[in-house]
């Protein structure tokens, strides 16, 4: 009887070792799993740092006199090389009166989150530059408009793939845009039209993904006035290929 009782009990220990492994090894499996979640998270939050200045905010900021490089960087919390990188500068002397692009942080500027992929200085100068030649007197957001139809090109197959080549682009020696054909794409554009560049280039398009613009009361090309009109903007007709 006492060898029948203590075979039962042997079995009943062995059993519960059993079931104390088993629990055991599924706690450790669970603690790993966790650990293994919380690792990849840091690993993605490290690497979202890491690229911290590929997506940030773009923020124009005039040079005024007694200005430093040095100063603006500290003065928007980033670092003096990203702000020479973008701004693809060559040393850190500046000028009162030019524009620096700042790759700013949530600061009161009211961010927007950059979604044109990497954007550099002479991208968002050059696109003043022709929003500027093509639309000054027009609405801020007529302006944004010209912008924005520029940089849809940028992303369409059938254009060229970068900001200046697109503007710079000609067929059979005739330019794509009156200002760089007439010389107007070399003025100095304003606060407003580099302003306008940027929310372009932050993803802003009021046209509703148009690739072209024109001024019905100059424009005299058959062909651009037979494309289908997304809308109009100010002085601009906006529209898309046929």
């Amino acid at each position: 009887m006492n060898d029948r009782v203590f075979s039962v009990k042997t079995i009943y220990l062995r059993k519960e070792k059993k079931v104390i492994k088993i629990r055991l090894l599924k706690s450790a499996m669970m603690l790993f799993f966790v650990v293994f979640i919380a690792m990849c998270v840091c690993y993605q939050c490290l690497a979202e740092e890491k690229n911290l200045t590929e997506c940030r905010y773009l923020i124009s900021y005039k040079i005024k006199t007694g200005d430093t490089l040095s100063d603006i960087a500290g003065d928007f919390d980033v670092s003096l090389a990203d702000l020479i990188k973008i701004n693809k500068l060559h040393s850190t002397l500046i000028k009162p009166g030019e524009i620096v692009i700042i790759p700013g942080r949530e600061n009161g500027f009211s961010p927007t989150f950059l979604s044109r992929g990497s954007v550099f200085r002479d991208d968002v100068m050059l696109l003043a530059k022709a929003i500027y030649a093509e639309a000054r007197g027009e609405s801020f957001t007529g302006q944004v408009a010209v912008g924005a139809v520029i940089l849809n090109r940028v992303d369409n197959h059938s254009f060229p793939k970068s900001v200046k080549d697109v503007i710079m682009q000609s067929n059979d020696y005739v330019y794509q845009f009156t200002p760089v054909a007439n010389g107007s794409i070399n003025l100095t554009p304003d606060e407003t039209a580099v302003n306008a560049a940027i929310q372009a280039m932050l993803g802003e398009d009021p046209t509703g993904g148009a690739l072209f613009f024109y001024n019905p009361e100059i424009a005299s090309d058959r062909w651009i006035r037979n494309l289908p009109v997304i809308g109009c903007i100010g002085n601009h007709v906006f529209a898309t290929k046929a």
